[in-house]
């Protein structure tokens, strides 16, 4: 348990990272009263960000083969960050940071255990159960908790 102390300490600083990026995105929001421009500012910081490990990493460029080999849904993944975030930048304030999040945590265990048990994207198969469904729902008792 002692070697996945750092790792779960870092995922759960992860997590709160999300927390602070979206509640800055909303007050960015209505500073610049533009969720597009917000999200693209939060974007814009974050590709310099990435560069600038790579560049510190000192990884080498992806080639144009390496590239060509990929499938074409492999690059989407920053399309599915785009619509979080401007998910995030409408909804956080209307429904508070613990709702939004108690649901977002909701809806990637049910998708996780979909995943899981089909196997999709090349994840390895692991079979949904009753447990595995109860896990995942639960946060929703949160939601009602957090709502009262």
């Amino acid at each position: 348990m002692l070697k996945l102390a750092i790792p779960m300490i870092l995922a759960v600083s992860a997590g709160l990272s999300l927390v602070v990026q979206q509640a800055l995105n909303a007050n960015l929001r209505a500073a610049l009263s533009s969720a597009a421009w917000s999200g693209f500012m939060s974007y814009l910081l974050g590709v310099i960000c990435m560069a600038a490990l790579a560049l510190a990493m000192q990884d080498p460029f992806p080639s144009a083969a390496t590239a060509a080999r990929i499938p074409w849904f492999a690059w989407s993944g920053g399309l599915f960050g785009a619509i979080f975030i401007a998910l995030a930048i409408f909804l956080i304030p209307q429904l508070g940071a613990a709702t939004f999040f108690a649901l977002l945590i909701t809806g990637q265990m049910l998708g996780s255990i979909a995943f899981d048990h089909f196997g999709l994207l090349g994840l390895a198969v692991q079979p949904v159960s009753a447990v595995r469904i109860i896990g995942a729902v639960l946060p929703v008792g949160g939601v009602v908790l957090i709502r009262m």
